[in-house]
């Protein structure tokens, strides 16, 4: 395949890393063929840094390795997508990912799934950078028992609310039974993609 890539004319090609749990974009970096070979070899992303001049192994000095899980070119031959699974955080920041500054930002335009993937990455976020205060680390922390005992309070309040013929308690508690099934989720590692498949595959 290396023969299809058309590296630039200083030997590189741009790779685009995407989270392989959540899709997320994580950084943008490139790959000269030393990288690119080395990536498919030890299935663990080799980059070249271009203001060090070097080889670069993902997470060898920070810990926050990146392993292959899939990799596709584009149409063109020139860019390279890659899915990984991220260790700790993609940025050096300490952020998740490297686009968190925000230039502009419509959430009237956001769809209903695109609010359920923003909530799951906020869950799967705190999961792997744990935050002082916060309820999701809180739930997280506690454990499956806890996370499973609300989600039956939640389901329980769903009912009620139902039985007697509360249309906004049921759309509230609603809100608060899926952001506890979504930290569910997180904490036993299934994304919404299969949870999406699934239902698709019922149509």
């Amino acid at each position: 395949m290396i023969e299809n890539i058309k590296f630039n004319k200083d030997g590189l090609i741009p790779v685009v890393v995407q989270d392989v749990l959540t899709n997320e974009i994580l950084m943008l970096a490139y790959m000269n063929e030393e990288a690119y070979t080395l990536t498919l070899e030890t299935d663990i992303m080799h980059y070249w840094s271009r203001s060090r001049q070097e080889l670069w192994k993902k997470g060898e000095t920070s810990g926050c390795y990146q392993y292959l899980k899939e990799m596709r070119l584009d149409c063109d031959n020139d860019t390279i997508l890659v899915k990984v699974e991220q260790v700790g955080s993609a940025c050096h920041t300490g952020k998740g990912s490297c686009f968190f500054n925000v230039i502009k930002e419509k959430m009237g335009d956001i769809v209903e799934e695109d609010i359920l993937r923003e909530l799951y990455n906020v869950a799967l976020d705190r999961k792997n950078n744990p935050k002082e205060g916060s309820y999701t680390n809180y739930l997280l922390n506690k454990g499956m028992d806890k996370i499973l005992k609300k989600l039956g309070e939640e389901s329980a309040e769903i009912i009620i609310a139902a039985k007697n013929e509360k249309k906004e308690e049921i759309v509230y508690e609603t809100g608060d039974f899926l952001y506890h099934l979504i930290v569910l989720l997180v904490e036993r590692g299934i994304t919404l993609d299969e949870i999406f498949d699934e239902l698709k595959g019922r149509r």
